[in-house]
């Protein structure tokens, strides 16, 4: 190896390690209170981020989620043992606030000595809150505005999730983009603040570090890693996606109010607009009362995630998907996608900066 060669090494060593070192400053704050070696979390999507994936994620130097919204104390308590023989922390569990027994899957959490909790579905209580206090559990909440964000904090909130609506499943109106515009100039530096919805590469996080976040959380990503139990179907229907492939399910009347839930494109998508015009019309002859065709509707989609990721039922399951989609073109490890991520940033900061 020559004199040339060898200077073309140090110099692209040197590249490297300036902007591992940016970075690392940037995403410290969210480091620290994640207690991970980086800030890219794995979202917690029911089916999917079971103790297998968040095993894998934190084992990569990620930060797993647990999604135990849709779990039963009995069924959390049993994916925490898992963890816990596998010696694996940190991670964090997400909650729906709303949850029928929400206060005893709290208490699961702190028998297992969980450090972060991830509050959705709902606008928690101070009583949450002290809850989660009184056994040293770190609350995360969703912000999806300024006014909001602040009064999150001024309840409890350690950190925050600003998650836009091209995220998959349940989503908010406004763009990724609009919200941390709007949220990262104003509480940036107060809390760690992890900017979620429509982020596929290590480009899209390395955007939101340069606009003041302290990790991103990513989730469509993560679906087709090997860590992953969803079904085969379900991880090819991702890799076969394209990100306008992914649309939001959308209500035809105001009457039987839809909340919006993005998804990959399917039969069942189509189905969904012709059962919402039969409800109308049951509705319109005195067959069923205004009632009982919203609750129809609102069932219309009842274990559809189940028989999708699960069961492999593509067509006429829900296959929640975020716009990213596009961006998962193979199955791989969670340990190759967080490098590959790193990799990305790397060479967007020195692609800007340098």
């Amino acid at each position: 190896m020559n004199n040339v060669q060898n200077k073309m090494i140090f110099i692209e060593n040197s590249r490297k390690e300036y902007a591992l070192s940016w970075i690392e400053e940037r995403w410290k704050k969210g480091k620290d209170f994640l207690g991970t070696s980086t800030g890219i979390l794995c979202g917690a999507m029911t089916w999917v981020s079971h103790h297998e994936l968040v095993q894998g994620v934190c084992c990569a130097g990620g930060f797993g989620i647990l999604a135990g919204g849709s779990m039963t104390p009995d069924q959390l308590s049993e994916q925490l043992r898992y963890l816990d023989n596998a010696r694996c922390r940190p991670f964090g569990v997400n909650l729906i606030v709303f949850h029928p027994k929400f206060q005893e899957l709290v208490d699961v959490c702190g028998q297992h000595k969980v450090t972060h909790i991830f509050l959705g579905g709902g606008l928690p209580s101070s009583s949450v809150f002290k809850s989660l206090a009184s056994y040293n559990i770190l609350p995360v909440a969703f912000a999806p505005s300024v006014a909001l964000a602040q009064r999150l904090i001024r309840s409890g909130a350690q950190a925050l999730v600003i998650e836009g609506h091209e995220a998959g499943g349940h989503v908010g109106p406004v763009s990724t983009q609009v919200l941390a515009q709007e949220i990262l100039p104003v509480l940036g530096k107060e809390v760690p603040i992890f900017v979620a919805g429509g982020i596929g590469n290590g480009r899209g996080i390395m955007s939101y570090l340069f606009m003041g976040a302290s990790g991103c959380q990513l989730g469509s990503r993560f679906v087709c890693t090997h860590e992953s139990k969803a079904h085969d179907a379900f991880k090819e229907a991702f890799i076969r996606a394209h990100a306008r492939d992914a649309v939001l399910s959308y209500g035809i009347d105001a009457r039987l109010p839809v909340i919006p839930v993005r998804a990959l494109s399917n039969k069942a998508t189509e189905k969904f607009v012709d059962f919402q015009k039969d409800v109308l019309k049951e509705i319109e002859e005195g067959i069923v009362t205004l009632d009982e065709g919203k609750m129809k509707v609102e069932h219309f989609w009842s274990g559809a995630l189940y028989r999708a990721v699960v069961k492999g039922d593509v067509e006429y399951g829900s296959v929640m998907a975020g716009q990213s989609v596009g961006m998962v073109k193979a199955r791989e490890s969670c340990k190759e996608v967080i490098q590959t991520l790193t990799n990305e940033m790397i060479e967007a900061f020195n692609e800007t900066c340098i």
